[in-house]
């Protein structure tokens, strides 16, 4: 199967900017209470077993649920990232690989995570990531996405201090929530908040589970 051209886009610039992005972002999280209590609602809701952080980067948002108690694995397209997250947390399970076709059964995990990871798919691709991700859940299997709310395609071009090319797309809530129903999910949780710090768009959050029938 031909590799579609917005995969080999996005690991190609992750690729270069591993290590910028992880000195960048490390501290992130620091002061959003809001994302520290969605996070901690998704560990919550997690019964035993293995979780995954797809598109994990450098494993800042693995490492963090590790530490609320979530057996959590990372895995991310780039190469790079993956060797930045194996180095700074090597305690962690990473894994090169892509949310559009994974290498996991069917119904085997206990829950997932995007955490701004679905932003570099095309919006006409989705509905094909999230029949994947609804596969290898669990029946009532949480799923947290994070993502810009809009409604554009972006082409970066200068990022963490790199030169690079490819798109980020702002994503409509109410669309998205649309794709994970059609795809068997059922979404309890919706956040919309106003831009933060260096933020130049409202953020998103969903809270989804897999439906058992």
């Amino acid at each position: 199967m031909t590799e579609q051209q917005h995969v080999s886009m996005t690991r190609a610039a992750y690729d270069t900017v591993a290590e910028s992005y992880a000195d960048l972002v490390r501290d992130e999280l620091d002061g959003r209470h809001l994302e520290h209590g969605l996070l901690a609602t998704f560990a919550d809701r997690v019964s035993s077993g293995g979780v995954l952080e797809v598109g994990c980067g450098t494993g800042r948002i693995t490492e963090h649920l590790h530490r609320l108690g979530v057996d959590v694995a990372g895995m991310d397209l780039s190469p790079n990232m993956i060797e930045v997250a194996r180095r700074e947390h090597p305690y962690l399970r990473f894994e090169v690989g892509s949310m559009e076709v994974m290498d996991a059964g069917d119904s085997t995990l206990a829950g997932i995570v995007a955490w701004y990871s679905i932003i570099h798919t095309p919006p006409s691709h989705l509905p094909a990531v999230f029949a994947e991700l609804h596969r290898v859940l669990r029946p009532n299997g949480p799923l947290l996405l994070a993502f810009q709310s809009g409604d554009e395609r972006v082409r970066l071009e200068h990022v963490y201090g790199h030169s690079v090319s490819y798109d980020a797309y702002r994503l409509d809530p109410d669309a998205v929530v649309s794709m994970l129903v059609d795809a068997d999910f059922e979404v309890d949780v919706r956040v919309h908040r106003a831009p933060m710090g260096y933020e130049s768009t409202s953020q998103a959050f969903l809270l989804a589970r897999k439906r058992t029938s």
